[in-house]
């Protein structure tokens, strides 16, 4: 048997007395540690739950066939920070387990997915949720702002979750040809930052993205007419936002953790906004707030400047 089980966001302590009975009776127990981080080292998860825990890196959750080959013939927990289902990876498990005549089961828990009401958005205005890549010299994927802004035309938030890399090889080692990886930690290098994405980063990406809408203009004239139309087109989307310094987000560290962090700024601000370690999700509200987002949103201003925009987004309704 296969178990699919939620331990929560921040402690050993956040896995359901169901879920923690299952692991302690399974014979072995991975710990996904490629889509999401616990906040906490494995060594603590083993003392709470009196069992080795195994980490999973991405080959090993991607690939699966060495914990579906175990849960052939034993009980296997396999550990995931949030919620089970909450990422594509792991339904693709599942289905594989049931391809392999492996019986599963799931044990629900929090998730990013559902604490980021601690905001005081409501989950039900909520949109499509994205997913933002870091960029590198040859990599600046864009398409999570087509997907914030179909949010933004329909009223709707948007829960943008940060991108990380905690077993990146450095390109020292693979030259020479023996793969050193780097910790998991938001490091920059150059224009390149490696990690956990924070949410100063992704703020960066975003404002970079904008800041080339001007450009982009420039160069339409020298397109052909049908692809002169449809960049025309993205723009004109693109313009909807306000400038950077009205453009409302949130952004939200280490989510159900005693040191949990919320703040409410605008977008130019947040880029240079500390929120501390990780990890960070960013929201973009919708342009028009319910009153009461507003009041539960105001408390995570620091500043006048930051409650007369939340007051704003209110206001617009």
């Amino acid at each position: 048997m296969l178990y699919l089980i939620g331990i929560g966001l921040s402690d050993p302590e956040d896995v359901t007395v169901r879920g923690l009975e299952l692991i302690r009776s399974s014979a072995r127990v991975f710990l996904d540690a490629y889509t999401s981080i616990l906040s906490v080292g494995k060594d603590r998860l083993e003392e709470f739950y009196g069992r080795p825990v195994e980490l999973a890196d991405r080959d090993l959750v991607e690939q699966g066939d060495v914990i579906l080959a175990a849960a052939q013939s034993a009980d296997v927990s396999f550990l995931v920070v949030g919620d089970p289902l909450g990422a594509t990876t792991h339904a693709d498990l599942a289905m594989r387990a049931r391809q392999r005549g492996v019986a599963y089961r799931v044990v629900h828990n929090a998730s990013v997915l559902t604490a980021v009401a601690s905001c005081g958005l409501q989950l039900y205005t909520f949109g499509e949720t994205v997913s933002v890549p870091f960029w590198d010299a040859v990599s600046r994927p864009s398409s999570f702002l087509d997907k914030l802004l179909g949010n933004w035309e329909r009223n709707l938030h948007t829960l943008c979750l940060l991108d990380i890399r905690v077993r990146e090889p450095t390109m020292e080692s693979l030259l020479r040809g023996r793969p050193e990886f780097e910790p998991p930690r938001c490091v920059r290098r150059g224009s390149e930052v490696r990690g956990f994405m924070s949410c100063s980063v992704a703020a960066e990406q975003l404002l970079a993205l904008l800041a080339e809408v001007s450009a982009a203009e420039d160069n339409a004239d020298l397109l052909a007419e049908s692809d002169a139309a449809e960049l025309r087109n993205r723009l004109n989307r693109r313009k909807q936002l306000p400038p950077p310094e009205r453009l409302l987000t949130v952004g939200l560290a280490r989510l159900g953790s005693p040191d949990e962090r919320i703040a409410a700024c605008s977008l130019a601000d947040m880029a240079s906004r500390d929120l501390g370690p990780p990890l960070h999700s960013l929201v973009v509200p919708a342009p028009r707030l319910h009153p009461v987002e507003a009041e539960f949103l105001r408390q995570f201003a620091d500043t006048e400047a930051d409650a007369a925009l939340v007051d704003a987004s209110a206001a617009e309704r």
